[in-house]
């Protein structure tokens, strides 16, 4: 039987949840005061209307938690257009959000519904604390992103903010800069190089690892572990060593196929990189692939064996639907992995391979350009699609397996 508490009783409003709702008021009082030059009025202020609010919403009864949430918002979002335009609505919605969710969360006593019933407060404090802790450091690791996201549609060629842009005014945005991007052969060219290497490395990657995991998941294997930790090695070791040790197996090898092979200066260059970002693929592909086989039921195989079916009818008919998510998965890492690298290409490549990392890399160097921003944005957005792919992959593997309800 489950020991969560599917409902919990109603906190105590001037003892609990007025306090805390005020502690939380103050914090956002003090950043906005932090903004108007006056942070200790803004603590104050914001401690007394997280309190008004808390006392607020406990006496509207019979209304649906959202539409508390959302009121909330209205408000804020009214007071922020008063105060500060079009910036303090965007602003004052966001502070009315955040904190008519924590207030009703708060007064409902829905941070106890979650947690054992015999958790006693400090074990409820510690787990809500900690899921809060995580949230902060998942929002300071994105919140930089933002800002470049922004700046890349600013109609002026600056980095910073404009006041124009500050007050949401359609003349201080444009999509000049990403026009920049798709109509220069300046990045052009270097998005082609990407689009070529990336590609054919993850297909490398993601034959070779696959096999390499598919061979050292069999328990007959001498030394699998020694094995598997000189294949992920290359995730372990720091960039730049792996960098070196490339350019100096790379550089002669590319002179060999020069001059016994006749290959063309521009065909080796591509090779020696798309070898080298194989390289640091085939880790993200054999770990995906080895955690997938972990759950593998291996009487499928013997049993197809059993059946007379070789093992690369076998593999393909029985092994690879089962660890396709996990195959997937592998491979958009490699891709991302390719596609987003800049070290290896710079010690291994030339001009000819600038892929679109490099161009970035050499623009903050040489000449600043807002395009850079756009650039930016575009490789972010293609993560976050790549990386949500991967994510929907991993729930249908496990779905597969059973751990988790269909």
């Amino acid at each position: 039987m489950s020991v969560l508490n599917p409902s919990v009783p109603k906190p105590d409003l001037y003892r609990f949840t007025m306090p805390v709702v005020a502690v939380l008021g103050a914090i956002f009082g003090f950043i906005t005061g932090n903004i108007f030059g006056s942070p200790a009025i803004g603590l104050v202020l914001g401690a007394i209307i997280g309190a008004a609010l808390a006392a607020g919403l406990d006496r509207i009864t019979g209304m649906d938690r959202w539409k508390k949430i959302w009121g909330t918002a209205a408000v804020f979002a009214i007071a922020g257009l008063i105060a500060g335009g079009v910036g303090g609505l965007v602003g004052g919605t966001v502070v009315g959000v955040s904190m008519g969710w924590f207030t009703t969360w708060i007064s409902s006593g829905k941070y106890r519904a979650s947690v054992p019933s015999y958790y006693t407060a400090g074990q409820v404090l510690w787990h809500n604390t900690f899921l809060f802790i995580c949230a902060f450091v998942f929002f300071f690791l994105i919140a930089p992103l933002f800002p470049v996201a922004w700046l890349s549609f600013n109609a002026e060629d600056f980095f910073t903010f404009t006041p124009e842009m500050l007050a949401f005014k359609a003349e201080g945005y444009s999509l000049k800069h990403y026009a920049d991007f798709l109509g220069s052969d300046e990045w052009m060219v270097p998005l082609k190089n990407s689009l070529i290497i990336a590609p054919i490395a993850t297909i490398i990657s993601v034959s070779l690892g696959t096999l390499a995991a598919i061979g050292l998941s069999q328990s007959h294997v001498p030394g699998r572990q020694a094995i598997m930790a000189i294949l992920i090695s290359p995730m372990i070791v720091p960039l730049i060593i792996s960098a070196t040790g490339m350019f100096f197996f790379y550089a002669p090898l590319g002179n060999w196929l020069q001059a016994n092979l006749g290959l063309n200066q521009a065909f080796v260059g591509y090779v020696k990189v798309i070898l080298a970002h194989a390289v640091l693929g085939i880790p993200f592909v054999i770990i995906t692939v080895t955690a997938t086989l972990v759950g593998f039921d291996r009487s499928l195989t013997r049993a197809a064996a059993n059946m007379g079916a070789d093992p690369v009818t076998t593999f393909f008919r029985i092994q690879m639907p089962l660890i396709l998510p996990g195959v997937i998965s592998g491979g958009l890492f490699a891709f991302i992995t390719s596609f987003d690298e800049v070290v290896v290409v710079l010690f291994v490549g030339s001009a000819r391979q600038q892929t679109l990392p490099w161009q970035m890399f050499t623009g903050l160097r040489e000449q600043i350009s807002p395009t850079i921003l756009a650039a930016a944005t575009i490789l972010v957005t293609i993560s976050i699609l790549l990386l949500t792919t991967v994510e929907l992959l991993r729930r249908r593997s496990e779905r597969l397996r059973g751990m988790s309800p269909g």
